[in-house]
């Protein structure tokens, strides 16, 4: 994708204009416009000139803001912060300070000097000329000032696309061309008054009755008021990209590498891969990399939002941006520039700020024709009051005020400020919405699928029981299971070994060790023989294992633990029970994801003992055992008929499916695969994670909802009031502050998501339950195949007969999918595994349909 910064837009009619006119520029195959942060993402081969030159012919500006997303490097860091560096909130404010001066000093004498008495020199106060004068003079300085209002509004009307600052300029315009007509009418008065004029009396009533009709401190006032609306909106939407700000300052700008045993202080983007840098304490860590020696305690809360210190010793990884608290650390570098997991962060949550939710589309529909609506209604307006008979400074007065009132600026932030800030708030929290499409999406989830190893357990197995012999003591068994166990790469090797080490327990050497395939292992431990394995090759060593031992190792098996007993010169040590603990937060997300009215199924290629067990603890509701990888993708797809269905996991095999489902979350230690597929990426790999993912997604589509609400409805109010047709007179002046204060309502709103704790469960509201199918669990022991089998089936009709036959057949745990076509006659099934002729004769003739065989 390659970014653009995009000048001049002030409305969602802006930023429609700049994508319907890049939309048409060969090559570009998708473009999405943000007015929140006046930038542009555009994806295809289109030459970056073309659509420059494409966006100026709308009538704005574009430059290409830095390199593409594939190419972000720590060295762009500081252009990518130069670019979100607030411009605007400065101009505005300085702006405001002189236009609020000026108008300040027409409103004395407008409100002052008129209404009030207050005091002005006699030849400005006892002068009407010269007080209309000095009016004219204050409100064209103000006019002046805000000028970007008319140079934009009006260059965009000569480009035939108006936009909100045409209102403001029409409006503005309109009141002051309107009083200086009058104040030349006003001189010619003075010139009827002369010899042969009108009496004294009746010119003055005359002359004052113009004076009350000079609209000067509108024209002053409109510009002014919506100055004051866009900087409380540029306040806002300075803060919406705080988030992604704070990531860009976090990239370290330096680094201490090791050259030559020396230490040598380099800019952070000259790293390269391989190269030795030490970090001291309370130094950034510049890159991702590996600790080659020292140890450590690292702050990682910036990426991960854990405040708890990780211990970091040599072996251990380490990422870029993290603190290095209390020792000192060198290590090898092994992911720099875009490679690090910053640079990916910041790629990401920029990335979702450039793109568009489809809720956004919406506004733009109703953006794009929106301002010349509103211009066709004020002209409307004023002519119907004019034939109603009204005098023409009321008329215009009417018009002017359904210029300046109508706000499509609310409508256009309405959903990216929110999505703005929802994604921050995301990222703060180690949770990565890679678009604004999988922010809306999420909260709309009625089906979650699990795997099983990494996601919803450790995925390394850890010792869970030591069970031990009469007369032999746990740091006995430990020692010599570990003293074998530590020969073998096995991973429930590793368990045993890490649970000595982590009991302080020392273990000998052994010598003629040897691995026996399907059984175990053995060796000599001070001349006697060790042995462990499974339970047949230990009971041929000790000659049977007791009854009460036996059942122990049955009931553990059942519970999805393996155990591993252990034997020294034919007598039985005791037993070791090996599983892949489930991790301490899944149990609670998934009672989140229950509370939240979802479905949650785990999948797993584990066979079924196993998987029952882990889905009960973990509380799920259906388990599917034995699923091979293309199962998992289609068994998303049966639940896609069921409801909207997102899928969680980590590693190679869930690719496909996460690229299936309808939000894709991934595990954020998982495979650089499984997090290219998913849609989501929990940096934490805490699976609480996707449960707040969901609640933010949730709580961010009601902010946006509550926005469109309100900017619909201030809209449908406001214009019919400022036309006068409610009863109620609304002047110019205080159109604008309405103006100014509907899009300032709607940044506020959506900032309120700053606010929110995502992990709190206790505001989750239940939504109805989706049915699935009763059998997603594969046929035991069955291989996923490509196989296809063709049925011949009769008595179909229609397509709605295909439908049917389809919904009957993939019903069965044995189809992947059925192709029916009623013309043929047939049905084309994929097949899981083998067929069961006799279920699928009984789920055809359920449906009233005959089967009459198979094709060869």
């Amino acid at each position: 994708m390659e970014h653009y910064t995009v000048t001049g837009m002030s409305c969602a009619a802006c930023q429609a204009r700049v994508e319907k006119a890049v939309a048409k520029v060969p090559g570009v195959s998708s473009v999405s416009v943000s007015l929140l942060t006046n930038s542009m993402g555009v994806e295809g081969d289109a030459d970056p000139q073309d659509v420059i030159q494409a966006v100026e012919k709308a009538g704005y500006g574009a430059n290409i803001s830095g390199q593409t997303a594939d190419e972000m490097s720590a060295s762009s860091f500081l252009a990518e912060e130069e670019a979100l560096k607030d411009k605007e909130t400065p101009a505005l404010r300085r702006r405001l300070i002189f236009s609020v001066i000026i108008l300040l000093a027409l409103i004395y004498i407008t409100m002052g000097f008129r209404m009030w008495g207050w005091p002005l020199p006699d030849k400005i106060g006892q002068n009407y000329l010269t007080l209309s004068l000095t009016q004219m003079l204050l409100a064209f300085i103000v006019m002046v000032i805000n000028r970007q209002f008319f140079i934009d509004g009006f260059r965009s009307a000569l480009h035939k696309a108006p936009n909100m600052n045409t209102l403001v300029a029409l409006g503005s315009s309109v009141a002051f061309v309107w009083s200086v007509f009058v104040f030349y009418d006003m001189c010619g008065l003075v010139y009827l008054g002369g010899p042969g004029g009108k009496g004294l009396e009746e010119h003055f009533l005359e002359f004052v009755r113009d004076y009350d009709l000079l609209y000067f401190e509108a024209a002053a006032m409109i510009p002014t008021l919506i100055t004051v609306g866009r900087l409380l909106e540029s306040i806002s939407k300075g803060k919406t990209t705080s988030a992604l700000k704070e990531l860009i300052r976090l990239a370290p700008k330096t680094a201490v590498l090791i050259r030559d045993g020396k230490e040598v202080e380099v800019p952070a983007d000259q790293v390269q891969v391989g190269d030795l840098f030490v970090v001291r304490p309370g130094d950034s860590i510049p890159v991702d990399g590996v600790v080659v020696s020292g140890t450590s305690a690292v702050n990682e809360s910036a990426l991960t939002g854990e405040s708890v210190p990780v211990d970091k010793a040599e072996g251990d990884p380490v990422s870029a941006a993290t603190i290095n608290q209390s020792g000192f650390l060198t290590c090898r570098a092994e992911r720099v520039g875009e490679g690090t997991t910053l640079a990916q962060i910041i790629r990401l949550v920029s990335d979702a700020a450039a793109t568009k939710a489809p809720i956004a589309r919406i506004a733009d529909k109703v953006s794009g024709v929106f301002v010349p609506v509103v211009i066709l209604i004020a002209l409307t307006v004023t002519g119907g009051w004019l034939l109603n008979g009204v005098a023409l400074s009321f008329a215009l007065s009417r018009g002017i005020a359904v210029l300046v009132i109508s706000c499509p600026c609310a409508l256009g932030l309405a959903t990216p400020v929110a999505i703005m800030v929802g994604n921050g708030v995301g990222a703060r929290n180690g949770i990565l919405f890679k678009t604004g499409t999988a922010l809306e999406e999420a909260g709309k989830t009625q089906i979650v699928v699990l795997d099983k190893t990494g996601t919803i357990t450790r995925g390394e197995p850890k010792v869970t029981d030591v069970i031990p012999t009469a007369g032999v003591s746990r740091e006995e068994l430990l020692e010599k299971a570990c003293a074998l166990e530590r020969k073998s790469e096995h991973p429930l090797a590793k368990a045993v070994t890490e649970e000595a080490e982590a009991a302080a327990v020392e273990a000998a050497e052994v010598s003629a060790f040897a691995a026996l395939p399907g059984n175990g292992l053995k060796g000599k431990l001070n001349g006697r023989e060790i042995c462990g394995g499974n339970e047949t090759y230990i009971a041929g060593i000790v000659s049977g294992i007791p009854d009460d031992m036996g059942a122990l190792a049955g009931n553990m098996a059942r519970e999805g633990k393996t155990p591993l007993f252990f034997a020294e010169d034919g007598h039985l040590l005791g037993l070791i029970a090996v599983a892949d603990t489930i991790k301490e937060d899944s149990a609670e997300a998934i009672r989140q994801m229950h509370q939240m009215g979802l479905k949650v199924i785990m999948v797993t290629g584990d066979n079924e003992m196993t998987a029952r067990a882990i889905g009960e603890k973990a509380g799920v509701d259906e388990v599917a055992a034995g699923v091979m990888p293309d199962g998992k993708e289609s068994i998303i797809r049966r639940l896609q008929r069921c409801g909207k269905t997102a899928m969680i996991g980590d590693g190679i095999n869930d690719a496909p499916a996460l690229v299936r489902a309808d939000i894709g979350i991934a595990i954020g230690a998982g495979t650089d695969v499984a997090i290219d597929s998913a849609d989501i990426v929990l940096v934490n790999s805490s699976l609480t994670d996707a449960a707040a993912a969901i609640r933010l997604s949730r709580r961010t589509l009601r902010v946006i909802h509550q926005n469109l609400f309100w900017a619909f409805f201030y809209n449908l109010f406001c214009i019919p009031l400022a036309a006068g047709l409610m009863g109620l007179i609304m002047k110019p002046t205080y159109a604008a502050a309405a103006m100014s204060l509907s899009s300032f309502t709607v940044c506020m709103n959506a900032l309120r998501l700053n606010l929110m704790d995502i992990h709190d469960a206790h505001r989750d509201k239940h939504r109805q339950e989706v049915r699935i199918p009763t059998r997603l669990q594969p046929e035991k022991g069955a291989l996923m195949s490509e196989k296809t089998v063709t049925l011949q089936i009769g008595g179909m009709m229609c397509e709605h007969c295909e439908a049917t036959v389809k919904h009957a057949l993939e019903e069965l745990p044995f189809i992947r999918e059925a192709t029916v076509s009623y013309e043929a006659g047939k049905a084309m099934v994929a097949l899981n595994g083998d067929p069961d002729e006799d279920a699928i004769r009984k789920a055809i003739e359920e449906n009233d349909y005959e089967y009459l065989g198979t094709v060869d």
